[in-house]
């Protein structure tokens, strides 16, 4: 396998052989230079980008880490997660991995496109447009933000651009949701209608579904999802698109936060990548697992939120989900070993590139052994054999299936004796969902 992908890399070079000098290139922090936009403590907000000459394809990151929705939490995050809230401490490079890698190996089919990572660093799920003001101690300007590097880009080459994919994980994935129609009527004003700007929405659609434990809304954590973008809503002065608006009533905003409820009202294509139980979505949903076995009534609460999700997702035309339990991909080096139903992420996402492109030409009919709505249908957690290693969180020891889920409470062996089975075959039979 090692050197086939070393043949690759070498026949990539020879063919891009402009690109081939670029290979190991950085991402280099260039700082906005509308110094109005900023970060929440008022330092310059930026971008890291890495030119590919030659290339008409742009891949913009948001990233992602969680948000704050009132004063004392803010004050929290910027004690602890400063580099979310500021940017003082920007390294002036950055690597990028996953999607953002410039190496054929790690990213197939778009290792050649111009990258661009934009750090998170307004706490607003990128959603944000207030002004700084006397009475705020910290600003909220994450669409701003946004709307700032696109403008900035054009003087770098985005003018030519074929296509641009607005890309982000977690809350940046949500981010991606709030913002993708925007970018694309941004381009259109400044007079370039021919882009085609795209989505790609990772581990950032999110449920508004009934904690397992109800708890009061304290901290980020703690607070159940409705409530805390409820609340930051107001606190950020947070920007929702206009045709979701519409969907609700005055005050009912926070919906269009979450991805089933937004995503039948976008125009741009988008492609959503979400692991069935994320473990951001456990974590509000109060279900911890902390390495002691789980009661029956949360293992209850695991499955049928896999279900809540798949059915979520039956109508998003192009959607990779495998059953694990894990949080964000794209940016992971391992992101082309995750494979559903045999299908890896960077293939569905590049037979997605191709239906767009076809639709585009003469309105095709899918292209015969290229999937691109991929859901598993095995019920419980990490009965996918591709998904990410699982560690105990105490031991840092890694688990196997039968291993995870003896630690989940289900006891894989006396299962099996009842059923008069061997473990192995029991394991087959769930992994089947039968």
């Amino acid at each position: 396998m090692d050197s086939f992908m070393a043949q690759i890399k070498s026949l990539a070079q020879s063919l891009y052989p402009c690109s081939a000098q670029n290979l190991h290139q950085e991402l280099r922090l260039h700082v906005l230079l509308n110094s109005s936009v900023t970060c929440n403590d008022g330092s310059p907000a930026g971008y890291y980008l890495k030119e590919s000459k030659g290339s008409r394809r742009w891949l913009l990151f948001l990233e992602g880490g969680w948000y704050c929705f009132n004063r004392e939490n803010c004050n929290g995050r910027y004690e602890t997660m400063r580099r979310l809230m500021s940017s003082k401490d920007w390294p002036i490079t950055r690597t990028g991995t996953g999607i953002l890698s410039s190496q054929p190996e790690e990213n197939p089919h778009w290792w050649n496109a111009n990258m661009v990572f934009i750090p998170y660093c307004s706490s607003d799920v990128w959603s944000g447009a207030s002004a700084k003001t006397e009475k705020n101690e910290f600003v909220f300007m994450g669409a701003l933000i946004i709307q700032e590097v696109v403008k900035e880009l054009m003087g770098k080459g985005l003018g030519n651009a074929k296509v641009l994919l607005l890309a982000g994980s977690s809350a940046g994935g949500t981010g991606v949701f709030l913002n993708v129609d925007r970018v694309a009527e941004q381009l259109e004003q400044l007079g370039y209608p021919g882009i085609q700007v795209r989505g790609l929405a990772d581990s950032g659609w999110f449920l508004d579904n009934k904690q397992y434990r109800r708890t009061d809304c304290i901290d980020t954590i703690t607070c159940a999802p409705t409530e805390a973008i409820r609340r930051g809503i107001r606190y950020w002065n947070g920007l929702v698109p206009e045709r979701c608006k519409m969907q609700f009533k005055e005050g009912d905003e926070w919906n269009c936060f979450f991805g089933y409820k937004i995503y039948p009202t976008l125009r741009c294509p988008v492609f959503v990548v979400q692991w069935l139980f994320d473990e951001a979505q456990l974590t509000v949903d109060n279900v911890h697992l902390t390495g002691q076995p789980v009661q029956e009534g949360q293992w209850l609460y695991i499955q049928n939120l896999g279900r809540e999700l798949r059915n979520t997702l039956k109508d998003v035309a192009a959607s990779f989900a495998p059953a694990c339990l894990s949080h964000e991909i794209i940016t992971r080096n391992h992101w082309t070993d995750i494979q559903v139903k045999g299908t890896s992420l960077p293939r569905a996402l590049h037979c997605w590139d191709r239906s767009l492109h076809d639709s585009n030409k003469n309105g095709k009919a899918p292209l015969k052994g290229c999937p691109i709505h991929l859901i598993d249908s095995c019920p419980w957690p990490h009965c996918n054999p591709t998904c990410p290693t699982i560690r105990d969180q105490y031991t840092g020891q890694e688990m196997n299936v039968i291993q995870f889920l003896m630690h989940m409470g289900f006891d894989v062996q006396k299962m099996a004796q009842q059923q008069g089975l061997e473990p192995s075959k029991l394991l087959g039979m769930l992994s089947s969902g039968s």
